[in-house]
């Protein structure tokens, strides 16, 4: 599994913090989950936008490639 990418969060004046995936805003963050937030993307920012956003991987890529309407 691949690590996430695309991933960009912004810090406002007010204290939200704004995450975008490729240019493209997913989610503003207030008040104590953006102050969670940022202390988590200390440590694996990407992995952290991911999780907060929903946007990860959820283990079913495989299986759903191989269906007949994904096959082309």
């Amino acid at each position: 599994m691949g690590a996430p990418s695309g991933f960009e969060y912004a810090e406002r004046a007010d204290g939200s913090v704004v995450i975008s995936h490729h240019d493209r805003k997913v989610t503003v963050l207030r008040g104590a989950r953006a102050a969670e937030f940022l202390s988590d993307a200390e440590v694996d920012p990407q992995g952290a936008m991911a999780r907060w956003t929903g946007n990860y991987k959820r283990g079913n890529e495989r299986a759903a490639k191989q269906h007949p309407r994904n096959r082309g």
